[in-house]
């Protein structure tokens, strides 16, 4: 689908989507939990729905009860159904641990870019614990396993993913013996393993943090809770850049005191002159002028789409560093943020690990969502800042994150073709 974009004022409020993060860790922990837990405040983005049929591949029955999920979780067995990860990363990288402690072979699919997306980390533990597995030539899916992980020692490079530290503290807790996870080589996305801890914490498992250790013993069980999803800050990101370029946006349902990463938005922001406050429970972004920063985005990756977008807007370069990540994400986004900026009249240099973006005022023109919800919902908004319309070509891959994407857009004031 592609949708043409008019230049426009966006100014009012909105509420955003819940925590697509922390949705996929409650879901999984529920899953886990033998008995009934209530998770609340869920959106249906295809990304919680591999989850939901992720859990489902592995006998767990869940069911929706309006926003909420009603999840009978517990003696996970595998029904010989392929595990269907559809594009969700996150689906992938928690799971294949998961389905390791269940003896029997097990298969993972998928599509899109997440047969391109590495899950080296496990095959060097498969190789090391001797599992048998096998995946194509340069590809990771479709990617079946014969074995069962065993508790002890597990070295992780930090610099990858940390979803594969994620993956590993969902599944050792239920192995009959002690582990440990050290992770090597520096830790980028480390508040998405605290976010991990916290929500697994609140689920009855025992996890000891120590520096870049975790400690987690053996033998310990999930226990059943209701819970309600904290909204997304990574999706509030883009009405905040929004309300700074534009007219002004009032962001609602966010915990000023979360653990998610992308929290750091608002100081990121501020840095480079937004006008942002807390105003009664909500965040207030108001039209600033923007300057240039150096931003090292090493722990808040998803974030640099809106950046780049407050980036064209400020004045002078903006030198994104700590993003080599991004090239392995649903689509190669540096190279898709420097094409499209271009292609609306901004100076941008793609560089390995980041990008240079010196501002201006974007023009209008067409781009390319390349297949990558936040590419589509960074330029969208760009577009209402633009001097002329913008075509996004290949709009509706929004679904991915953010069903409701345009429809909030359109209430801001948004004008979609």
């Amino acid at each position: 689908m592609d949708l043409t974009l008019q230049p426009t004022k966006l100014a009012g409020s909105v509420a955003v989507p819940p925590s697509k993060s922390a949705a996929h860790r409650a879901i999984i922990s529920a899953a886990l939990a033998e008995g009934t837990s209530r998770i609340a405040h869920v959106d249906l983005s295809s990304d919680i729905r591999a989850t939901i049929g992720a859990c489902r591949a592995l006998g767990v029955k869940i069911q929706a009860d309006g926003d909420a999920l009603i999840v009978n979780g517990g003696r996970l067995a595998l029904t010989g159904e392929p595990i269907d990860c559809a594009e969700s990363g996150s689906t992938l990288r928690f799971f294949i641990p998961i389905a390791c402690g269940l003896d029997g072979e097990k298969t993972f699919t998928g599509r899109g870019r997440l047969p391109q997306r590495p899950v080296d980390a496990y095959l060097h533990i498969f190789d090391t614990q001797g599992l048998r597995y096998t995946c194509p030539p340069g590809a990771s899916l479709p990617l079946t396993i014969s074995g069962v992980i065993s508790p002890g020692e597990f070295h992780v490079d930090g610099r990858v993913s940390s979803q594969f530290v994620t993956g590993l503290l969902f599944a050792l807790p239920l192995l009959e013996g002690d582990s440990r996870i050290i992770v090597t080589g520096g830790f980028e996305s480390r508040g998405y393993v605290d976010l991990t801890a916290d929500i697994l914490r609140r689920f009855g498992i025992d996890i000891t943090a120590e520096g870049d250790t975790f400690i987690i013993p053996g033998n310990q069980k999930y226990k059943p809770r209701d819970i309600t999803v904290e909204g997304d800050y990574s999706q509030a990101a883009f009405f905040l850049v929004a309300g700074a370029i534009s007219g002004g946006i009032r962001v609602e349902g966010l915990d000023a005191h979360s653990l998610q990463p992308d929290r750091v938005i608002v100081d990121i922001l501020k840095r480079m002159g937004a006008d942002i406050s807390e105003e009664g429970g909500a965040l207030v972004s108001r039209p600033a002028r923007l300057h240039g920063e150096v931003i090292d985005v090493s722990q808040c990756p998803d974030l640099v789409p809106p950046l780049a977008i407050a980036a064209a807007f400020a004045e002078g370069q903006t030198h994104i560093t700590g993003a080599a990540r991004l090239r392995i994400k649903e689509s190669d986004r540096l190279h898709a943020l420097a094409q499209n900026l271009t292609a609306l009249g901004i100076r941008a240099e793609e560089l390995p690990d980041g990008l240079i973006i010196h501002g201006g005022q974007p023009t209008g023109g067409s781009v390319d969502s390349f297949g990558d919800h936040r590419i589509a919902m960074a330029f969208s908004v760009a577009a209402a800042g633009a001097s002329d319309p913008v075509k996004i070509c290949g709009a509706d891959c929004v679904d991915k994150s953010y069903p409701a994407f345009y429809q909030d857009y359109v209430a801001l004031g948004g004008e979609v073709i």
